[in-house]
């Protein structure tokens, strides 16, 4: 089983940065593959980036492919995967979830409680 805990997000203006993190416990991330999702109310659960098990593939949603970026701290088996997201925009605002053992673009069992990433215009 692998613990995840998401922090970073908070109120930013259009154009602007922030980075997420999820840091992982309990299982290595080198056993799943992590990601991040993020949901608005009254929609779906949607997508963002993720990492392949291996670390060597990475996806991207269409809407924030070239603005965001996942990465992950290798220096130890469990630790953390980070979300830097640039070039914010309003329909980016959303709870972001941190998710692990999904396969690509589907999610996993795992969901971490949430961060809110609010883009004022």
């Amino acid at each position: 089983q692998v613990q995840l805990v998401e922090s970073g997000g908070g109120l930013v203006q259009a154009g602007g940065s922030l980075r997420l993190s999820c840091a992982a416990s309990g299982r290595t991330f080198r056993d799943y593959a992590i990601g991040w999702f993020r949901q608005v109310p009254g929609k779906d659960r949607e997508f963002v980036a993720t990492f392949t098990r291996s670390g060597g593939v990475t996806y991207y949603a269409a809407s924030v492919k070239g603005r965001f970026t996942i990465s992950r701290d290798n220096a130890q088996d469990t630790g953390t995967v980070y979300l830097q997201m640039n070039s914010l925009k309003p329909e980016d605002t959303a709870v972001y979830y941190c998710n692990a053992g999904g396969i690509a673009t589907m999610p996993g069992a795992y969901w971490g409680q949430g961060t809110q990433v609010t883009v004022s215009s």
